[in-house]
């Protein structure tokens, strides 16, 4: 891998971490239902909407653990070599999951 690559794999991390970030404090300032007076069907739908957006941020946190582990590999120069295997990560894997640890062999392995 070129030192262009891995710094535009970099920058590319780096934006999404930020991004990813912010919809997770987004959706943390969003789980306050505040203290009204709530109908029965209001809480239902609230504990629903809750469940859900827990889900969503324990996804997103994951999402951010695998962008700053990637980060890391690239401040080691270990970034694109496959944690199993270490055999080289193709590049159009990286291109469309750029956090990825595995190769598409691997990865089929662990599936």
């Amino acid at each position: 891998m070129t030192e262009h690559e891995l710094e535009s794999f970099e920058k590319q991390l780096r934006t999404t971490l930020k991004a990813t970030e912010a919809t997770l404090k987004h959706l943390a300032d969003d789980l306050n239902f505040g203290d009204d007076v709530d109908h029965g069907d209001e809480k239902a739908d609230e504990a629903e909407e809750f469940a859900n957006q827990v889900g969503v941020q324990q996804v997103l946190r994951e999402k951010i653990e695998s962008i700053e582990a990637a980060l890391e590999k690239i401040r080691r120069g270990k970034y694109g070599v496959c944690e199993s295997c270490g055999q080289p990560i193709d590049s159009q894997i990286l291109h469309a999951v750029p956090e990825s640890h595995l190769c598409r062999r691997c990865k089929q392995k662990a599936s």
